[in-house]
């Protein structure tokens, strides 16, 4: 090859050479500034930060965000958190997926219903989150914790009230195995069954009799 041929070769393999380390560099900055940008959105999540998530999810970050630490989708990782103005601003997105799971399959209504967060249940179902869905339910969690409220807001909406858990475990054993009898008497004033028997054939009242002694009350003698 002519010594003009090998410059000219040469001249092309530095043009591909510079076009490579642009490309590099820019994939580089892009992925940086992504890293940045999820640092900065569960940063403000965390404190609570209404206008910053605002102005991140204006810039294009994805509301449904996977939070690296536990894998919680932002909307959970805000109800767990206690951020109810970012919880307003992430219901606000149309791109928002009111169903998204916890790595456990807890939704965001399951895992408000659990805490007992009354204004995140009702915004929540409020925007249309599904208070029915195969196995535990947020029924379930409201009444293991005997929040008569939340039972109430959720049976309103609609939500079956002899749920079966995958071991067929319902809302009213639940109420019955902590020792709750006012969430157990108007489960069964709305209309729940107590003839259920779990896989271990257990019903309500079995809950009860069993864990009458840790909770230092009488069950009901009959239902």
């Amino acid at each position: 090859m002519s010594f003009l041929g090998r410059l000219s070769a040469g001249t092309v393999s530095l043009r591909a050479m510079s076009r490579g380390l642009i490309a590099a560099a820019a994939l580089f900055c892009a992925t940086s500034a992504l890293a940045g940008a999820y640092q900065d959105f569960f940063k403000a999540l965390e404190l609570d930060l209404g206008p910053t998530v605002k102005a991140l999810l204006d810039r294009g970050i994805d509301p449904n965000t996977i939070e690296e630490r536990r894998g919680d989708p932002a909307l959970i990782f805000v109800i767990r958190n206690g951020s109810p103005k970012s919880l307003a601003v992430l219901l606000e997105s149309r791109q928002i997926n009111l169903e998204a799971r916890a790595p456990n399959g807890d939704t965001a209504l399951m895992v408000a219903a659990f805490k007992g967060d009354r204004d995140a249940v009702v915004a929540l179902l409020d925007k249309g989150a599904e208070p029915n869905r195969p196995g535990w339910t947020a029924l379930h969690y409201a009444a293991s914790i005997g929040n008569d409220d939340i039972v109430r807001i959720l049976l309103e909406k609609s939500a079956y009230i002899d749920a079966e858990a995958p071991n067929k475990t319902t809302p009213l054993m639940m109420a019955a195995r902590g020792g709750y009898n006012g969430t157990v008497k108007l489960l069964l004033e709305e209309g729940a069954d107590p003839s259920v028997r779990n896989t271990l054939g257990m019903t309500a009242n079995d809950f009860a009799r069993r864990f009458a002694d840790v909770h230092h009350e009488p069950p009901p003698s009959q239902w």
